[in-house]
């Protein structure tokens, strides 16, 4: 049986693409702002 590799971590995925990571500089909240004015349900990732 293969492998199931590449899974990926949830703090590795927090800490770079979460809200907060996203705050923490000037082109992060642009994309905030972008989903938020595209009305996106999730504006990060949860």
């Amino acid at each position: 049986m293969t492998q199931r590799t590449l899974g990926g971590t949830n703090r590795k995925r927090r800490r770079t693409s979460g809200f907060r990571a996203r705050m923490r500089s000037h082109t992060g909240r642009r994309v905030i702002k972008a989903r938020r004015s595209k009305g996106r349900h999730r504006l990060a990732v949860a």
